[in-house]
Order: C-alpha cells, then sequence, then structure tokens
C-alpha cells in the first residue's frame, strides 16, 4: 500500500510539473512604472486578474492599524462613475468572481472571468486606482462593519486571540505586533482622512503589480494594460523605516484566558525568513523540517504526539519563509485529557530536539520532500493558485523567476542540513510560548452574525 501511494504521488508530481511548465511568465514594465506579469495557460477559456499593492499592515503606525484593511473595503464603495457595490455587481453580471484581501505585507484584488471579460473588469480595476471616491457616509458604516469583523473573527474566538497576543509579545519593535484588522480602539478614532492618505500614499501604479494568468495572449494582455493602466500617473510613494526587531533575550510567554472547550499552547520561534534564493539554505532546511514534523497524515508530530502516546488531541507545525519582515516557525497542540500544556510544550519541543540530536534518515527525508515539492508544484495546477504564488513572491521582494529554483532548493536540501537547522533555531533565547486558559463556555457572549464580505 505505501509503494502504491509513492508511486501516485510521483505521477501526479509529474502530470502536474507538465502541467504548470507551460509557456513561462512574460514580464514587462509601463511608462508609469506599473509592473506587468502575464502568464498564458490555455487548458480553459477563463483569466484570473490581480492588482496587488505593494503595501499592508506592516506599512502602518500606531494609532492607525487596520487602516490597510479599512481602505480595501472602501475600494467597493464607490468612484466617481460607479455607485457603491456596483463594482461587484458588473462582475458578477459578467459571471464572474471578485473579491479583495489584505495582509501583513500586501493589498491584492482580484477577479476571475471567461476571457473575453477581462478588458471589462481591466477598465473597473483601474478606474477605482485612480477615480475612488471616499465618501464619509460610506465610510461611517464600513468601518462599523470592519469593527464588526474584528469582533467576530478575532474577540469571540479564543484562537484567534491567543495568536493576535503571541504576536504583540513576540514582537516588540517590528509592526508585524499589530493585528492586520488593527486594534479596536484605533478603528473606534478612525476617519475617513485616513483612509484617504493612505489611499494617496500607496495606491499608485508604481506601486503595483498586475497579474494575469490563463487563456490570454500576453502582448495582447500588455496592449490592454497600456489602455487601461498605463495612462494612470506614477505619484511619489511613502516610505516605511526598517524597524528591525531587536534581539530576543530569553523566553516570553503570554497567557490568554478566553471561553474555549479545551486548553492550547503554540510556540514560535524567531527564524530567517528567504531574502537571497541562492544562499538562505537555512530557509529550504527549515520547511523540510516543518514537513517532518507536519507535512503529511503520518508525520512525527501527529503520529507520536497524538496517535501513539496519546497526550494531544492535534499537534502541529508551520512555517513560510516568504515575506517582507522577519519569520516564526510555530508548533502548537491542543492537550490531550490528563495532560497540560505545560506537559504538552515540552514534548512539542523534544520532538525538535530529537531530530537535532537524531537527525532524519534517507527514506523519511526523500518522502518528506516528495510531499512537500508535489504539493509546491500541484497548487500551480489552477490560474489562481499560479496567480497567487507569482503575486506573493513579487510582494515579498522576490521574483516569480525563482519559483522554479526554489523547488530546486527544496529538492537539494539533505538530512545534515534539517539536523543543522534543528539544532540552531530553536532555543531559549528566541522562543515566544502562548497558551490559551479556557473559560466557561457559559461566559462567552453571542454575537450577532455580520453580512461580511471577506
Amino acid at each position: 500500500m505505501k509503494s502504491r501511494i509513492v508511486v501516485l504521488i510521483c505521477c501526479l508530481l509529474a502530470s502536474a510539473s507538465v502541467l504548470a511548465a507551460g509557456v513561462p511568465a512574460q514580464e514587462f514594465i509601463l511608462k508609469n512604472g506599473m509592473k506587468v506579469i502575464v502568464k498564458e495557460d490555455h487548458r480553459a477559456p477563463t483569466v484570473a486578474h490581480m492588482v496587488w499593492y505593494r503595501t499592508g499592515s506592516v506599512d502602518e503606525f500606531n494609532g492607525t492599524t487596520g487602516v490597510a484593511h479599512v481602505l480595501e473595503h472602501m475600494m467597493f464603495k464607490g468612484t466617481k462613475t460607479l455607485k457603491p457595490g456596483e463594482f461587484s455587481a458588473r462582475v458578477a453580471a459578467m459571471g464572474g468572481r471578485e473579491n479583495a484581501f489584505t495582509s501583513k505585507d500586501f493589498t491584492a484584488y482580484f477577479q476571475q472571468i471567461e476571457k473575453s471579460r477581462l478588458p471589462k473588469v481591466m477598465a473597473l480595476e483601474a478606474d477605482r486606482m485612480a477615480n475612488l471616491v471616499l465618501d464619509k457616509k460610506e465610510f461611517d458604516k464600513e468601518i462599523k462593519v470592519v469593527m464588526e469583523e474584528r469582533r467576530l473573527r478575532t474577540d469571540d474566538q479564543p484562537i484567534p486571540q491567543v495568536y493576535e497576543a503571541l504576536n504583540a509579545v513576540a514582537f516588540s519593535a517590528h509592526p508585524y505586533r499589530n493585528p492586520i484588522v488593527g486594534w479596536m480602539d484605533d478603528l473606534q478614532n478612525m476617519t475617513v482622512e485616513d483612509a484617504r492618505r493612505w489611499h494617496d500614499r500607496w495606491y499608485a501604479p508604481n506601486n503595483a503589480v498586475l497579474v494575469v494568468i490563463g487563456d490570454v495572449n500576453a502582448r495582447e494582455v500588455l496592449a490592454l494594460a497600456e489602455k487601461y493602466y498605463g495612462r494612470i500617473a506614477r505619484k511619489a510613494i511613502g516610505s516605511t523605516k526598517p524597524q528591525v526587531e531587536p534581539p530576543q533575550r530569553g523566553i516570553r510567554r503570554v497567557l490568554v484566558k478566553a471561553p474555549a472547550e479545551n486548553p492550547y499552547v503554540t510556540l514560535a520561534f524567531k527564524v530567517p525568513a528567504l531574502r537571497d534564493v541562492e544562499k538562505d539554505t537555512d530557509v529550504y532546511a527549515l520547511d523540510v523540517l516543518s514537513a517532518v514534523l507536519d507535512g503529511y497524515d503520518n508525520a512525527r508530530l501527529n503520529a507520536k504526539l497524538v496517535r501513539t502516546d496519546r497526550i494531544a488531541n492535534s499537534a502541529g507545525a508551520s512555517y513560510s519563509g516568504i515575506s517582507r519582515g522577519p519569520e516564526l516557525f510555530m508548533l502548537d497542540g491542543v492537550p490531550a485529557a490528563g495532560t497540560t500544556t505545560a506537559q504538552l510544550e515540552q514534548r512539542l519541543r523534544a520532538e525538535v530536539a530529537r531530530i537535532a540530536t537524531q537527525g532524519v534518515d534517507e527514506n523519511e527525508l526523500h518522502r518528506v520532500k516528495t510531499q512537500l515539492i508535489a504539493e509546491q508544484i500541484y497548487k500551480r495546477d489552477s490560474i489562481f493558485g499560479q496567480a497567487m504564488e507569482i503575486g506573493m513572491m513579487e510582494l515579498s521582494g522576490l521574483s516569480h523567476r525563482d519559483i522554479d529554483r526554489i523547488i530546486e532548493k527544496l529538492r537539494a536540501v539533505s538530512a545534515v542540513q534539517v539536523q543543522e537547522v534543528a539544532q540552531k533555531y530553536f532555543g531559549d533565547d528566541s522562543l515566544t510560548v502562548a497558551t490559551l486558559q479556557p473559560l466557561p463556555l457559559e461566559d462567552k457572549k453571542p454575537t450577532p452574525v455580520a453580512n461580511l464580505r471577506h
């Protein structure tokens, strides 16, 4: 059975490689500084159209946290030629789907449509880049929606509360300490002028990347981009100071008390992010280490802590080295009955320590890397997945041209490298621990369901 699974994974990997290879992405720069990346994929008559702005919550400053996300909401509230909500109505009338999202590092807007509709969605997106109307009445309504979103998704949810507290403690100087949705007090005191200043500072063609993937011709897409986006004037873009995180000098801990069914613990270790695709080899080894611990159903944490020793109801690991700011390697778990969060914390660390002392054997390493690389390639099987991957690379300071090279570097990770990063990055001086202490569920106040866009 195991051999059949390995064969299946290899077959998927091979077929996905063929599908993903296709025509390489082409890159253009408009005269106004807007980058345009086009990848032809003719498997279906559809197109993913995305505009990515190089600004996210990392660029905010105290007192205005959440403004990047608030402006994202306001981008759907009308332009000089469109009424509030008309943007979405027009895309829906075309049979397409659209939305947007804000992250720590960027803000992105997307539509997925039948290929003949591409000029129309380009016209719509260019219109709100250049002609957004920020009406105070619309803002006053929408800021209440954002505050309700915060209540629903963070204030009334124990695990998001834990992660919000974790970031606020793990980072003492870097803006990653602030939640993307913003602190409630900042939202309550935000004005339409805050949103307008944010749009004026960051929303310009020379601070944006247009990604178009699908059944298109690259030169025709470039002509459309020049027609709709090329006429928008470039402007001076704001800058953000580095705000480098100072060295940590010991374990940091935070306890969150909230109504919940189970206790929970998460451990965050400061580790490198990918800055140089050729030189930052530890990043690839950390990615593989994460997969050894939690990259498939029978990975170490699940096999040992959940299935064999039964000290945890769940246990996991996660790491992504692609970001503009500092990175965290996460371990987490829900303890089983009879196990405390402190005991689970030690067992999670012990599994990393076991790799640091004993390493991983070649069979396990091969199995893990095969699975990891298959996942990396398989996500490109959709045009939206390809657009997401290209956009995230570009907006994190890397290049879409490095995507295949990253897979090659993952494939080259050795057992020695995995053992070395397990030894190097998991000491006390890089660790922040956040623990959830559950309160009775009857203490939880019901929250009305809001009509949230995202």
